[in-house]
């Protein structure tokens, strides 16, 4: 296997030896196989991206907008080309399951699809005036240069979310990924330097956490950043807010979830088991969408919990190459946290779907696991049935192969047990009874609502996001996301050839209010 090359931050296109922390990625699912080494900058090296963006912000916006789509059409071509590639290093980088791979590149291209277009489609508005002889418009201006901080758990569709509307828009963009996905975050703004935009429109910086911190201060403090795009977990999201807060920059959080999936006793159980165990388990439960706990009637909950328990013990587990439900956890960080999720189970808990908790291995197996379970971190399937909304396990989101359940009586208990926790993120109800799907959706405190699907999945014309703990409440995605990447201006022309003062100069009709009939 051919040594890895040493990746470093893109500053205006060129790598910057900044002397910083070399840090060496192994694949999750064969950890002694090493996949990137990066070296990952400073304070300043955020901060001197900031400042090169902000200053080519204006070039870049002074490029017509349908031009600008032209470019995010060729990048959609350049991605097609290079699904494939993309897709295997996304899933040797973070151990996602081939198949789940080429799924989220398709993501990345659909928002460059649609995005294309609205390179022609940044609409204002012609306003009707109150005065004669002025007209009155609004026009979209982009927000100026953003800085774009992403999780590593799909490490090319969400990064698309951000910088393919806000390159659109006519910003610039500090992009800061997660530090454990340097060869997916390379490739990727290679392939935006491919598509004709220019260098300085997109810097990248590797950096750590605390690093990471220091420099939005920086760059936020210098007035180089007039946006925060943030997707990771709800705490750094609160940090990340009150920093903008302090600047009066505003931020996008999309933060975590702790997402209800509902069974009615109505409700198709096949199609419920099989939404679940795509929710709770898809990416190893490594997603803000998995499913935070399974709501199930009291009339149908044994039945569901046996279903479920089944199809859990008979899904395929291991190398992420082959088809399997899940492979292993991302990263060691996240299969430590997780292991850690293990201790907070209570005595009243039931667990299920496996015959051993914790981490796969020889010593301590699962059957029919796929692959060698000693080569990487994977982790075994638990189901936790006896859940009340008193338990940490509810309360807070596990970020991994774990599916807590709980049951109810009344519709009113399925909405307290949805929103009780305080995230706001995904949400499903399983039923085939109208009055039960909307009277969900009006009562869940969600941003995307499924019905008779799971809590996880996304279409790049569709509104992304959520509310409370999962976020602020701007949206990605669709035409949506163009409320975070633009501002609004309005102008107002008179003609009149002399100043008219409105609310002041109207020369209303008077009515004659003791009309009678």
């Amino acid at each position: 296997m051919t040594e890895p090359a040493e990746l470093s931050s893109l500053i205006d296109g060129a790598p910057v030896d900044t002397g910083g922390q070399l840090l060496e990625r192994t694949d999750p699912a064969h950890v002694d196989q090493v996949v990137s080494r990066v070296r990952l900058g400073d304070e300043r090296t955020f901060a001197h991206a900031a400042a090169l963006a902000h200053a080519a912000q204006p070039d870049w916006a002074a490029v017509p907008a349908p031009v600008r789509g032209v470019a995010i059409h060729d990048l959609a071509n350049i991605l097609t080309a290079n699904k494939e590639a993309l897709s295997q290093l996304v899933t040797r980088e973070i151990g996602k399951p081939y198949t789940e791979s080429l799924g989220e590149v398709q993501e990345a291209i659909d928002t460059c699809i649609y995005f294309a277009a609205e390179g022609r489609r940044l609409h204002g508005m012609t306003v009707p005036s109150e005065m004669p002889d002025k007209e009155l418009f609004t026009y979209r201006k982009p927000v100026g240069t953003m800085a774009v901080i992403t999780a590593g758990n799909f490490p090319v569709a969400v990064p698309s979310w951000y910088l393919v509307p806000a390159l659109l828009a006519g910003n610039t963009v500090v992009w800061k990924p997660a530090e454990y996905t340097p060869a997916i975050a390379d490739a990727f703004a290679r392939c935006v330097r491919a598509a004709g935009i220019p260098d300085s429109a997109l810097q990248l910086v590797f950096c750590d956490g605390p690093t990471t911190s220091e420099g939005l201060e920086s760059a936020l403090a210098a007035g180089h950043l007039q946006k925060v795009g943030f997707t990771g977990s709800s705490e750094v999201g609160r940090s990340i807010a009150a920093r903008c807060g302090r600047h009066l920059v505003s931020p996008t959080l999309e933060l975590g979830g702790k997402n209800p999936l509902v069974v009615m006793p109505d409700a198709p159980l096949d199609v419920a088991v099989e939404g679940a165990l795509f929710s709770g388990f898809g990416t190893a439960g490594q997603r803000c969408t998995s499913l935070g706990v399974a709501i199930v009637h009291s009339s149908v909950h044994e039945e569901f919990l046996s279903r479920f328990t089944t199809a859990v013990e008979q899904a395929a587990i291991g190398d992420p190459t082959q088809d399997v439900l899940y492979g292993p956890m991302i990263d060691e960080r996240f299969d430590a946290r997780f292991t850690a999720w293990l201790d907070k189970l209570e005595p009243h808990h039931r667990t299920s779907g496996s015959s051993a908790l914790g981490r796969i291995t020889s010593s301590n197996p699962r059957e029919g696991f796929v692959g060698d379970p000693d080569a990487g971190l994977y982790q075994h399937p638990v189901i936790v049935d006896g859940v009340t909304m008193d338990d940490t396990i509810y309360q807070e989101e596990t970020f991994g192969p774990i599916a807590p359940v709980t049951s109810f009586d009344t519709f009113d208990e399925a909405l307290t047990l949805a929103n009780g926790h305080g995230y706001g993120l995904s949400a499903s109800i399983y039923t085939t009874r109208p009055e039960h799907a909307f009277n969900f959706r009006s009562g869940v405190s969600a941003g995307m609502v499924s019905v008779n699907n799971s809590t996880s999945g996304a279409e790049a014309h569709l509104p992304f996001g959520g509310n409370g703990r999962s976020g602020t409440g701007g949206r990605l995605s669709g035409h949506w996301v163009l409320d975070q990447v633009t501002t609004w201006q309005s102008m107002n022309w008179d003609f009149s050839g002399k100043l008219q003062k409105a609310q002041m100069d109207v020369d209303a009709p008077e009515a004659d209010h003791d009309f009678r009939l």
